[in-house]
């Protein structure tokens, strides 16, 4: 194994070393100590190495076994595939077949989807434990498939080189130390998650605690209660994406509380994050963070130090990453870029993100929007869909928005109420609906406000694919809903 990630399999054993009854993950089946999670990774890893299984799929939900899969393969030299639970039989037939997965892990809750996928698969707890790590037989790579995502993803390839550095940055920027309790709770076949729960706390020495069922909502496109688990876990540190920053919010502002002293940095990204929210999250105690990345980038690429957070800027890139502006997109070179989609020609290095963006004086980076969804009007006015949707999402009866226009004359919208707020949109009419909506606008230049608004339920959201498990929502479906509707029709 080359030295990237050897560090992670010498840091697993230092940490059993110095400490082994030290908490290394908890879930809702225990806790598991460092000596413990050394043995049974040595284990696994060594089954992982003689058997003639190249890549591995791993199918469980977030929880311990999970982050022993991920740092098997990672000790045995394997490719790890991540298949997200809440993945149609479709999209996981797609992502088998396109990685050539020839081995799952799985638990006894994924059990029955993995022997009907028709690939070999092994229950982890079948895994003896060790106490030597085997040889690696090659080198380890892990392949991203977007989560949520319709139709056949393309998959990206991240080696050692890619995970090893950012990893070793993500820790650096982040100020992590063993002295962090991370908590978990989004779905773990999200790069940054995986990076954030398993390898960044495995490199410093923290503990991390899983939260299986706020993953699981999350990846149905439901927002988990959160206020009572973090004041409950107490960590020092967890990622969100907006939507679940914003209800968070929300329920400790109900009950005029505060989130819990013991946090001191909360990444937030996946989404833009609306100013006024961060302003409320960080007034309730909430230290956001926030950050830009890809997956291609093998996740971050910029992000808001602790004591250099500022708003409505994603913060300056990671030390070691080149980052331009060229003809406004953000153009990015350095360690973490993909070696490739799987099947296709190797990526260049230099690898032009699709995002529009600019810096500041201080070299911070501030995204402004995708190239490819930036919306120019039949009045030739170009709009940015997330500057608009993140003032509307930033209302407590708004869930989500999704704004598109392109070659229309005027914007129009596709907003999601949340449940709170379901009642209201059922009682209330057409005008009374825009009318809020267009309150929730005042800060925008007219030809920024959409003109026609349509509601649907957080059901016929997610069944459409109007939004996936990141929370950034999918304007195609938006145009499609639009396009089956008369204007003005009222269908909350």
């Amino acid at each position: 194994m080359r030295n990237h990630m050897r560090m992670l399999v010498d840091a697993l054993m230092r940490n059993a070393a110095a400490d082994g009854e030290c908490a290394a993950f908890q879930d809702a089946a225990g806790t598991l100590s460092r000596s413990v999670l050394a043995r049974r990774v040595a284990g696994l890893a060594a089954e992982l190495a003689a058997s003639p299984a190249r890549t591995i799929g791993l199918f469980a939900p977030n929880g311990a076994d999970w982050a022993i899969g991920f740092l098997a393969a990672a000790a045995a030299g394997r490719i790890v595939v991540p298949l997200p639970t809440f993945f149609s039989p479709a999209q996981l037939g797609h992502v088998v077949r396109d990685a050539s997965v020839d081995l799952l892990l799985a638990t006894q809750e994924t059990w029955p989807r993995a022997l009907r996928s028709g690939i070999r698969a092994s229950l982890f707890e079948t895994a003896k434990s060790g106490d030597a790590m085997p040889s690696p037989v090659g080198e380890f790579r892990q392949i991203i498939y977007t989560s949520g995502t319709t139709g056949a993803p393309k998959g990206v390839v991240h080696g050692e080189a890619q995970l090893g550095w950012q990893a070793k940055a993500l820790a650096s920027a982040t100020e992590a130390s063993a002295d962090d309790l991370y908590l978990s709770v989004l779905p773990l076949p999200l790069l940054l998650e995986s990076l954030c729960a398993i390898v960044v706390p495995t490199l410093v020495g923290a503990s991390t605690r899983f939260d299986a069922q706020s993953a699981a909502a999350i990846g149905r496109g439901v927002a988990p209660r959160l206020a009572d688990l973090f004041e409950d876990i107490r960590p020092t540190t967890s990622v969100l994406v907006p939507q679940l920053l914003k209800s968070w919010s929300l329920e400790l502002s109900a009950h005029g509380a505060s989130a819990p002293s013991s946090l001191r940095f909360v990444a937030v990204g996946g989404a833009p994050v609306a100013p006024r929210l961060a302003e409320e999250a960080w007034a309730l105690g909430i230290p956001v963070h926030e950050g830009y990345g890809l997956s291609e980038c093998c996740s971050v690429v910029a992000m808001n130090r602790p004591g250099e957070r500022s708003a409505d800027i994603v913060g300056r890139p990671l030390d070691g990453l080149s980052v331009e502006i060229d003809d406004g997109e953000i153009v990015v070179e350095g360690p973490p870029v993909m070696s490739g989609y799987l099947g296709r020609p190797p990526a260049p290095r230099r690898l032009r993100t699709g995002d529009l963006g600019a810096f500041d004086d201080a070299g911070r980076l501030k995204v402004l929007g995708r190239k490819d969804s930036l919306i120019v009007t039949a009045f030739g006015r170009n709009v940015s869909p997330e500057w608009v949707e993140s003032e509307v999402c930033v209302s407590s009866r708004i869930a989500l928005c999704a704004v598109t226009g392109h070659g229309e004359p005027v914007l129009s919208a596709v907003i999601v109420p949340t449940a709170l707020a379901e009642p209201w949109f059922r009682s209330a009419g057409a005008e009374e609906i825009e009318a809020f909506c267009r309150r929730l606008c005042a800060d925008l230049p007219a030809y920024a406000t959409p003109e026609r608004w349509e509601t649907v339920s957080l059901e016929e959201a997610i069944a459409e694919g109007l939004v996936n498990a990141a929370g950034a929502v999918n304007r195609g479906v938006a145009a499609r809903i639009l396009a089956r509707r008369t204007p003005r029709q009222d269908a909350a």
